[in-house]
This record gives structure tokens, sequence and C-alpha cells, in this order.
């Protein structure tokens, strides 16, 4: 559906230029963006190679293990249905902790991983399970510590301070998050006690 909405958005996009005999300035516009789209992929390359390099060496470390197994009582009790030592569990786990670190990038795969199990634990079933709804909540509104890929952008477009919306995201997030786990919540609750 989606690439319905881009393709009409386009096509009007051409035809409204072509009316108004503004092709010129959309073709300029084109080349621009196009150009400006490999220079910010380039700059956010580094950045990214860079913090999954540090994922990769907290990993050998044995720091994301211990960051793992401090997080579990949490991760269990915001999933009860999910066994502790089921392979979704380690994916919640890491795709929260790559989400802390602004990796989205690297957290997607995990998270595609964990949405797999969690189906596998609600037999195959098309319709989501309560551990599926709540994992979506929290990955969508995730805690971010580092926001790499905003720090990115910014030094990409020479900001005087890229790092200076650390602070004002860990607040952000984390009240997105609590708010996400709030709203999962009452709504569980409340379907239970209709059903």
């Amino acid at each position: 559906m989606v690439n319905y909405i881009w393709v009409f958005m386009t096509v009007v996009g051409f035809i409204f230029a072509l009316i108004n005999g503004t092709m010129a300035e959309v073709n300029k516009a084109i080349f621009d963006g196009a150009k400006e789209a490999v220079t910010l992929c380039i700059g956010l390359i580094s950045v990214l190679v860079f913090w999954l390099g540090m994922m990769r060496i907290a990993e050998e470390s044995g720091l994301l293990e211990r960051l793992s197994k401090l997080f579990r009582p949490l991760v269990k009790r915001l999933f009860p249905e999910v066994p502790v030592n089921h392979p979704a569990m380690g994916y919640i786990l890491s795709n929260m902790i790559s989400n802390m670190f602004g990796l989205g990038n690297a957290a997607t795969p995990l998270g595609i991983k964990a949405m797999e199990e969690l189906k596998k634990l609600n037999g195959g079933k098309d319709s989501a399970s309560r551990s599926m709804v709540t994992f979506l909540a929290i990955n969508t509104a995730s805690i971010t510590i580092i926001p790499t890929t905003v720090i990115a952008i910014r030094m990409n477009y020479h900001s005087a301070s890229p790092t200076e919306i650390v602070v004002p995201t860990i607040i952000a997030t984390i009240i997105s998050a609590l708010g996400a786990i709030i709203i999962d919540r009452y709504f569980y609750y409340r379907r239970s006690r209709k059903g």
C-alpha cells in the first residue's frame, strides 16, 4: 500500500510540474537530493560502523551478556509468557540493548527474529500474542541512551554541538517507553477483565 502512495505522490508531482512549467526545478531537485542522500549515507555509515564495532567489542568482552543479565528480571516481568532461556528472550534483550545505543539498523533484524520466535510461542497463529504486542510497543518507543543516527546527521550538517541532544533524547525516550508500557498494560488488563 505504501508503494502505491509513493507512486501516486510522484506522478502527481510530475504532472503538477508539467502543468506549471517547473520541470527544470524538479529535475534539479531530484539530482541535488540524490547527491545529498549519498553524502548523508556516507556520513551515517562511518558513525554506524563505529558504534557497531563498539557493540562487537562489548559482545566479545562480555559486557552485553552482563547487560542482558542486568535487564533480564525487568524483561521477564514485561514478558511473563516467554520462558527465561527461550531464544525469543535473547533476541528481545539484544534488540532492546541495540536500541539503547541508537543502533536501530542493528536492532531491526533482532526485532524480526524476536517476533518470529514469539510467533512460534503463540502456536504460529496470525493474531498477535500479549508478548508480541508488548514487544512492538516497547520496540517502537524504546529508550535511547546514545542517538547515534541523529548525532551523525547533525555532524554531517556541521552542527556546533551535535551531541547536545543526548540528554533530551534520554528524557523523551524514557517517557515514551513508560507511556508505551502503561498503555500496553492498561489495554491488556482491560481486555482480560472483559474476556
